[in-house]
């Protein structure tokens, strides 16, 4: 049952975290800085066409070849092992419950017998692959064990990608498990690190919005809405009569028209903090939560000026913007203030980079 690309299995070389988005390739590099504090190395953002990358799949792949050999040239490392992630959409997971004196031959024909029943097609179409999480919440005699499947050609697709840059697949893993890795490794920058708090981490990403509900480091919650970016990038389109690349670039420089602030920048934080609101009023309404304690912003959309006062304003919860380097050390060729604005785009990246420091 157990594949090639194993979407838990520990591996631990050194490796260089790759994120492929749907608006960059997104590579960092971490080392270990001694006392359990990591060194951020390198890093670099490579920007992709606006239809490079569509709900996750790779349409154009020339482009996402080229775009990460250009980054893993710039970045100047010498790893060619990388960590990759697939999108949650394109994983399913189910949380199963099974004895805890189960041998591991015996635990896999379990979870194999729990996969014919959950992933729609064929188990050879599909890479399988299983975790123990620890013991069983009700139960001192059982274990949580965390299923999860994916179609080969999606995880194929990926492995194509990075081979044909020169680079080696080691890890293959889940975006919104890497998320976790980065939120767990930056929770000591809120209040008492968050101890029995809710905290919503909102992955605002191009197109799509990730929110993910944690209690400590303890995920109760996911789902994914189509709300991004691009919504601001094709209103200063419209209003400017540009071309999407265009707008995109004014976007990014800041080098915006004076009334800019007040007639696009202004409405769009509001209308974005007013769907967060909802999809905070959907997991309350869908799990037996009351609220929401804190909110981390991830992703590019995140540092738009204003946001986090307005989404504040709006779900009535303190809020901040991701930064998974917060009390990593810096290595000499990184622009402290640069990565505080970047930070927030790399959330999965880091998560990815993060591998390397996985124990057996």
């Amino acid at each position: 049952m157990r594949l090639q690309f194993n979407l838990f299995e520990v591996k631990t070389p050194p490796l260089v975290g790759v994120d492929i988005s749907s608006a960059a390739v997104k590579l960092v590099e971490l080392a270990d800085a001694g006392r359990g504090k990591y060194s951020v190395e390198r890093y670099i953002i490579e920007p992709l066409s606006r239809d490079a990358v569509v709900d996750g799949n790779i349409a154009k792949v020339d482009e996402v070849v080229d775009a990460l050999k250009q980054a893993w040239g710039q970045m100047g490392t010498r790893i060619r092992h990388v960590a990759m992630a697939l999108p949650s959409s394109a994983v399913i997971s189910k949380k199963l419950i099974l004895p805890a004196d189960l041998s591991e031959d015996d635990m896999e024909i379990q979870v194999q017998a729990e996969a014919n029943q959950v992933v729609p097609f064929s188990l050879d179409e599909v890479n399988l692959d299983f975790q123990v999480l620890g013991p069983a919440t009700n139960s001192s005699t059982d274990v949580d064990v965390l299923l999860a499947a994916s179609r080969k050609e999606k995880i194929e697709d990926r492995v194509a990608v990075a081979e044909a840059a020169g680079l080696k697949v080691s890890v293959m893993d889940v975006e919104s498990n890497a998320s976790q890795t980065a939120y767990e490794g930056m929770m000591h920058i809120l209040p008492d690190s968050a101890r029995g708090q809710t905290v919503a981490l909102i992955d605002i990403g191009a197109t799509t919005m990730h929110i993910l509900v944690f209690v400590d480091k303890v995920m109760v919650y996911s789902r994914e809405q189509s709300f991004g970016g691009n919504q601001l990038t094709q209103e200063i389109q419209r209003r400017y009569g540009m071309s999407f690349e265009e707008a995109e670039k004014l976007k990014r420089k800041g080098d915006t028209p004076d009334k800019y602030g007040v007639e696009i920048l202004q409405p769009f934080t509001e209308t974005l903090a007013l769907e967060i609101g909802r999809a905070l009023q959907m997991f309350v309404a869908a799990t037996s939560f009351s609220r929401v304690d804190y909110i981390v912003l991830a992703g590019g959309t995140a540092i738009l000026p204003g946001l986090d006062d307005a989404v504040a304003s709006r779900t009535e919860a303190s809020t901040l913007v991701a930064n998974p380097f917060a009390g990593m050390v810096l290595s000499g060729n990184i622009a402290s203030a640069k990565l505080v604005a970047d930070a927030p785009a790399l959330l999965v990246a880091c998560g990815l980079a993060m591998r390397r420091f996985d124990t057996p």
